[in-house]
């Protein structure tokens, strides 16, 4: 399993977000208040709409197209609460952001 460098940890910053692409696979990491780093799939499960585009007020991430919100500590669905987000192994070496997809594959929720 290989951890992959995303980005330096002082480009992010406590409530905020941002995608990533990593073998292939969209990451969002996200930085909720009060919280450490969190990296998830970073498409929606309900459509594959980029939550990047969505809205992220520190502690839930809302996907633009149809609003559905995402607890940002844990990937829980808050509405619909059956959804959840997959969640990637995430680490700070060196003032670096790194992540690891392999073997996690992004969950889907009609």
């Amino acid at each position: 399993m290989t951890f992959k460098t995303v980005c330096k940890l002082e480009d992010l910053w406590e409530g905020e977000m941002q995608a990533f692409e990593v073998d292939g696979e969209e990451v969002l990491v996200v930085w909720p208040e009060g919280s450490e780093l969190c990296a998830y799939q970073g498409l929606c499960p309900h459509q594959d709409i980029p939550l990047e585009e969505g809205k992220f007020d520190g502690k839930v991430v809302t996907c633009r197209a149809h609003q559905w919100t995402f607890d940002a500590c844990s990937g829980k669905g808050l509405n619909p609460a059956g959804a959840v987000l997959s969640r990637y192994p995430i680490k700070v070496e060196n003032g670096e952001v790194l992540v690891q997809v392999e073997g996690i594959k992004p969950s889907t929720f009609a």
